[in-house]
């Protein structure tokens, strides 16, 4: 589990494609921290620590991405010199300061647009239609592993929607976001919370 609240930005150091896609993704983690078999979630996807070097603030780990994760995500997300949003796993008695994440991707939207206000930009995100039921506003989403509150919701006529998010200066300074470009793929994960509640009103139908 996780809560969507970004603890650094790692950068791709070395991808290549050996049975399953292996990334070497370097990190101003302390490796001593890092275990084998631990959960990171690298910008929504919940991956396992298969190997991992460095020195305190230098470090670095690898992990296995399958081809269904590679399939489900945004695809130039894998490059070598890409950037990640990292996040380890919660622990028992950390602060759930975001809000509960998966590391699940439930779907890849697109940027549509992002114009400033006041010092804050409002980015607008199209989300496929699978997702559609599950967004509402205030409530959450998490966007390349960042926990973030949807304003607004619009509806369009093929079933899909587009919604709309506020980031913050210090928001868009300390995760991969505040690079993002019209156009641009994102992670989505839907609130679980959403998910389950969908899934009840679906059965009592």
């Amino acid at each position: 589990m996780f809560t969507g609240i970004v603890t650094a930005v790692g950068t791709i150091r070395e991808a290549r494609q050996a049975g399953d896609l292996r990334a070497v993704i370097a990190c101003p983690f302390d490796p001593s921290g890092i275990a084998i078999g631990a959960s990171i979630a690298c910008s929504g996807v919940c991956l396992t620590v298969v190997d991992k070097g460095g020195t305190a603030g230098d470090a670095w780990f690898a992990v296995d991405i399958s081809a269904e994760s590679v399939a489900r995500t945004v695809p130039e997300r894998w490059r070598q010199g890409g950037h990640l949003n990292l996040e380890p796993a919660l622990k028992l008695g950390d602060e759930l300061g975001g809000h509960i994440v998966t590391g699940h991707v439930d779907g890849v939207g697109s940027v549509v647009s992002i114009e400033p206000v006041g010092d804050s930009h409002r980015v607008v995100i199209a989300a496929p239609k699978e997702l559609a039921p599950y967004l509402a506003p205030k409530g959450s989403i998490t966007v390349d592993g960042i926990s973030l509150t949807v304003n607004e919701v619009s509806d369009e006529a093929d079933g899909s929607c587009r919604f709309t998010l506020n980031i913050i200066p210090h928001t868009a300074e300390v995760t991969t976001i505040g690079a993002m470009r019209e156009g641009d793929g994102v992670n989505l994960e839907i609130d679980v919370l959403a998910r389950y509640l969908q899934r009840m009103q679906s059965l009592r139908g």
